[in-house]
């Protein structure tokens, strides 16, 4: 029919310009914008539903588990275009992404939009033109069995949460979440600040010398120089950190030296005439291989490792790098290359690195890629020539020019040749020694040292000329740290008489295991099987927002409530949080995927229970008694227990003397202190601090007024109090003269007037740079009178005035605000201060760090979006919705499909709603009158 169109419809609004102009005319691309429909709140069901089956998760767990999807409010005006933009189309081509989700997504749409034309399912790995052509050409029917493991997942995904959650909500505190995936990755950062709370630190010493060849001291010209460390003393090997476990026990027969001992022997080998000579040398080859091509995990890790980006920010970048079409998809967990890929590699190497660096034969990587889900080929430059990052030097900035550089060299160094080289190891001994003078040194006659020394010389570099792969955070000692370094060693042979130049003895202490980092985190995810590598990014960051996890630098520090909230579902919901049965749901997700398993006969199982699983919904039923205070108790002495409470940790301890039944001393615990650095000791000296009590600071001159310095819930302030009113003088009795009578002059009493609603005492809160039991009354006075009038602006007249908010100190002109850069800049600021600061753009700094940005129009409002920095945060805007971006996301990762969806997601959820009003008295409803009696 003339003027027909093909309908292609593509999850993301960045894609629609490219994927046109590469299929030409004859094609509309519309965007989704994601998901067009999903499970619909259970408070939103029709009435008639919220009683019924389906009423508490909006599934009906007793029919099939028939979800009851709804198209959200934000996203009926896309289904009204597509509706509208399928009237004029001969074909539909459904083009979400190849992976589980994107299959869903073309689902729904099938579903919603009921099409009358033929419809194709269209996939692509990367957004150029052949990768287009080649998908247009190569259609296939919607796969049925995934969708089936994406519904499973997010059927089990609801069930689990709205199963679980509130039970945290009831025994540990509100607003808490239960999930899958997330309750796993917490209990693993949990359970490694666990084993920090247990560590036991050892010491121990050792030996570290500097030799040289030749038996000359004098022979300065000389300068092959080495070190070695001591490795055994009279047969017996010398401890190392790995020697020691965690409470601090040597695990083997070894000897650890103290620093009297290796101070004695340092001080005996110092002496000239102790012979040092070579007694072995052995040379093996040195072969390493390049790291296969980026998985989304692997690409997560070393972006965390090498350009410290959080694992949402890399996956938010190389989104946006995939829809501009420079990366192939960035959710996958293969490593494997196509064979274009393979020969771009090897072309780009030979040219920039040589022939030689390229081995004979292609290198071909495999992975455990057991789920159907992901896309079958590694994170890589798109296109059959990879653009080189000095080519693209002007099109990619910033973020995106670091991602693409680190993916580009990674690909094209996997398929260059292995480095080569040379590992040399040497053992010196030094001795027999001669006993000193000094008795302690008696044990030490005759005595030989032993010293190691390695060292790898690289002969052929091979792929790195291109790239070297980073490494996590170790669990060593400096000195282990130190030989595990390459180094070059002179040539040495057996026999070969040495000068010992210099030796140090330096005590080490063990270190506990490391704090996961995201990258380390994600790494264990991944050999756990927990998740899926699309996963990851919101995992990590689902913990943080939930206040589970902080980051601090680079490590993951778990909070004390992730402690309550994991010993909760350790103790009553073991299977959940058991990483092996989390791995196991992966499994069975993956044989729905693959269609050798069914989701209703799933999903029975693991709500209802089957003969080897109680199910979840027996869990739920059979809980029992939960001991609330137990659940949030940490013991850490006998007398001393941490409690979890509603505003935050505290420690407990009786008072001394105090009966058994007396309330226990509370002591705040800071909030800065890491659960792993609360040790007894560190217990005691919070809990025998001198307790800072309310003080008087002072009387306030012009009112009269105390003023009180107190420690309360939120942290140090000053208030004023009024003064204790002074008790009126008793009148005095008088006797009649003329009958004697004792007349009392005490009045009548009256009745007592209605006391007028007290004035809320002024409060301030101290600065942080202030010190309660110091501070004085001038300063009281002056936080107390603030907000502090600057002057006023010469042109309009208005107050400027300095005051300390919620989000700290800030100077405000009407409506329009500037942040200061410290609170003591509120007492110190004046008013040619004030006016240069509201001279300068009010976000110009951030601007000049592309912290704000500016997208184009909003597929939804069509008004361009941009991020503001606001009173509450930054958050993203149209101009018409504002929708604040979450905590622990960044400015820098959000990009323009982001921002769409943080504005879809905040209209869905619609205006808020105002506080219902206590009503008056007077307006409450009279009551009914009583109908007059019958005569």
């Amino acid at each position: 029919m003339p003027g027909k169109k093909k309908l292609v419809i593509v999850e993301s609004p960045t894609k629609v310009k490219s994927i046109t102009q590469y299929l030409g005319d004859g094609y509309e691309v519309q965007a989704s914008v994601g998901h067009i429909r999903d499970l619909i709140e259970p408070k939103n069901l029709p009435a008639e539903l919220k009683s019924g089956s389906v009423g508490k998760f909006s599934v009906d767990v007793e029919n099939g588990f028939e979800p009851y999807y709804v198209v959200s409010d934000q996203k009926k005006k896309t289904v009204t275009e597509l509706k509208r933009a399928l009237k004029d189309a001969d074909e539909l081509y459904l083009a979400t992404d190849g992976d589980r989700e994107g299959e869903a997504i073309a689902w729904h749409l099938l579903e919603v939009l009921k099409p009358k034309v033929p419809v194709k399912r269209m996939v692509f790995n990367e957004i150029t033109k052949e990768a287009i052509e080649r998908a247009r050409d190569n259609t296939r029917d919607i796969d049925t069995a995934l969708v089936d493991a994406q519904e499973t997942r997010r059927i089990l995904d609801r069930l689990y949460g709205y199963e679980v959650s509130p039970v945290l909500w009831r025994k540990v505190g509100p607003g808490l979440s239960a999930g899958r995936v997330q309750s796993a990755a917490t209990r693993l950062v949990v359970d490694r600040e666990r084993e920090r709370l247990a560590f036991v630190a050892a010491g121990y010493w050792d030996l570290t010398a500097a030799l040289r060849p030749g038996a000359d001291a004098a022979d300065e010209e000389n300068a092959d120089t080495f070190s070695a460390r001591l490795v055994r003393l009279n047969g017996e090997r010398i401890a190392t950190g790995r020697d020691f476990d965690d409470k601090g026990v040597l695990k083997a027969k070894v000897r650890a030296l103290d620093a009297t001992a290796a101070e004695n022997l340092a001080g005996a080998l110092r002496n000239p005439s102790v012979p040092v000579r070579v007694t072995s040398v052995e040379s093996k080859p040195y072969t390493r291989r390049p790291a296969a091509p980026f998985t989304t995990s692997t690409l997560q890790q070393e972006a965390a490792r090498k350009l410290r980006f959080s694992a949402r920010q890399t996956m938010s970048v190389a989104q946006s790098l995939y829809e501009n079409g420079y990366i192939t998809y960035m959710r996958t967990d293969s490593p494997a290359l196509s064979q274009q890929a393979i020969a771009a590699a090897r072309a780009q190497a030979s040219a920039l690195y040589g022939p030689e660096t390229i081995p004979d034969k292609p290198r071909v990587y495999t992975g455990k890629n057991k789920n159907a889900q992901e896309a079958h080929e590694a994170i890589r430059p798109s296109g059959d020539t990879f653009r080189t990052p000095s080519s693209l030097s002007s099109t990619l900035r910033g973020n995106d020019f670091k991602l693409y550089d680190l993916i580009w060299k990674r690909t094209v160094a996997s398929q260059m040749a292995d480095a080569k080289g040379s590992t040399a190891s040497v053992t010196i001994a030094a001795g027999p020694i001669a006993a000193g003078s000094e008795p302690s040194s008696a044990s030490l006659d005759g005595a030989t040292a032993e010293f190691a020394a390695s060292g790898t010389v690289i002969t052929f570099r091979g792929f790195l000329n291109a790239y070297e792969e980073g490494r996590d955070e170790e669990r060593q000692s400096n000195a282990e740290a130190a030989e595990a370094k390459e180094a070059k060693l002179p040539p040495l042979t057996e026999g070969q008489t040495l000068t010992l130049t210099e030796v140090d003895a330096k005590g080490h202490e063990t270190s506990p295991p490391p704090r996961y980092t995201e990258a380390s985190l994600v790494k264990t995810l991944e050999e756990l099987g927990i998740g899926r590598p699309s996963t990851y990014a919101a995992i990590i960051s689902t913990i943080v927002d939930r206040g589970y996890v902080t980051p601090r630098g680079t490590a993951l520090v778990p909070n004390w409530i992730a402690f309550s909230v994991v010993r909760l579902l350790e103790e009553y919901f073991t299977d959940l949080v058991q990483y092996d049965f989390t791995a196991e749901m992966e499994d069975d997700l993956d044989r729905i995927a693959d269609g050798d398993a069914a989701r209703v006969d799933w999903l029975n199982g693991f709500y209802f229970g089957s003969d080897s699983h109680q199910g979840l919904r027996g869990v739920i039923d059979n809980l029992g008694e939960i001991d609330a205070r137990s659940i949030n108790s940490v013991r850490i002495t006998d007398d001393i227990t941490l409690r979890i409470g509603k505003y935050g940790p505290y420690l407990e301890v009786p008072e001394e003397g105090a009966a058994p039944d007396a309330t226990p001393r509370r002591v705040n615990i800071p909030p800065d202190l890491a659960p792993d650095e609360l040790t007894e000791a560190k217990a005691r000296e919070l809990i025998e601090a001198p307790v800072v009590t309310d003080r008087v600071v002072g009387v306030n001159p012009e009112n009269g007024k105390e003023i009180l310095a107190k420690d309360g819930r939120y942290g140090p302030y000053v208030t004023e109090a009024e003064p204790e009113p002074e008790a009126a003088p008793e009148p005095e009795a008088t006797v009649d003269a003329a009958t004697g009578e004792v007349t009392d002059k005490k009045p009548k009493k009256k009745a007592p007037a209605k006391k007028a609603a007290a004035a809320k005492p002024r409060t301030a809160s101290l600065f942080k740079s202030m010190d309660l039991a110091s501070i004085d009354l001038d300063t009281a006075l002056k936080l107390l009178d603030l907000p502090r009038t600057v002057g006023a602006d010469p042109e309009s007249n208005e107050p400027i005035v300095a005051a300390n908010g919620r989000y700290g100190p800030y100077l405000k002109k009407g409506t329009d605000t500037r942040s200061l850069p410290s609170e003591d800049a509120i007492f110190e600021i004046d008013l040619p201060g004030a006016l240069e600061l509201f001279a300068q753009p009010k976000y110009g700094a951030r601007k000049a760090s592309s912290a704000l940005k500016e997208f184009e129009a909003d597929p939804e409002s069509g008004k361009p979006i941009r991020v503001k920095d606001g009173r509450f945060g930054p958050y993203v805007t149209d101009g018409v919705t504002n929708a604040t971006i979450p905590r622990g996301e960044t400015v820098e990762e959000v990009d323009f499909e982001r921002a769409v969806q943080l504005l879809a997601d905040k209209r869905a959820k619609g205006p808020a709603k105002p506080k219902a009003k206590p009503k008056a008295a007077a307006a409450r409803k009279a009551p009914a009158r009583k109908p007059a009696a019958k005569k």
